[in-house]
């Protein structure tokens, strides 16, 4: 509570409803690395907002996880440049290799694979998130690369214990 109160303190009282993006990033940290109908019922309640409103902002952006994640969400970028230089394949590759298709999260709980919109790496595509981290030039070689590096990470995400 006291991270939102600095957020809301950035805006006049009659703006409150601006925090709405950090305010939802913070409960999807704090709750599980998913933002649930009820964290997004606590956002409302916090912001003085109908629950509509938090449910329209949180579906319509791919960073807002709705359901629970695995331990690394893989976010593919799927719009036409990347298409075009293979996300479709890259895609379908990662599918057979975690078991998964887009949406779900893998057996181990190990990743989640998210295709989203365009992240602004065109040129170097096709390519994907984890995080903060964009990995680019992907091929299936290099996608099996980046899975086994990943599962010998020890990520720990903000909810877990002794973060």
């Amino acid at each position: 509570m006291a991270e939102i109160r600095r957020y809301l303190s950035h805006y006049p009282a009659d703006r409150q409803k601006s925090a709405i993006l950090p305010i939802l990033h913070i409960a999807q940290a704090e709750f599980g690395g998913w933002v649930s109908p009820e964290a997004m019922d606590l956002v409302a309640e916090i912001l003085n907002i109908q629950p509509i409103e938090v449910y329209e902002v949180a579906t319509f952006y791919t960073m807002f996880n709705l359901k629970p994640v695995g331990k690394h969400v893989l976010e593919v970028c799927r719009t036409g440049p990347c298409m075009l230089r293979g996300s479709d394949q890259l895609i379908e590759h990662l599918e057979n290799r975690l078991g998964c298709k887009v949406g779900e999260t893998s057996a181990d709980g190990n990743f989640t694979l998210k295709t989203v919109e365009c992240l602004a790496s065109c040129g170097t595509g096709p390519m994907l998130q984890v995080r903060e981290q964009f990995y680019e030039d992907l091929d299936p070689a290099s996608a099996d690369q980046l899975l086994e590096d990943l599962k010998a990470l020890t990520v720990r995400k903000p909810w877990e214990e002794n973060y």
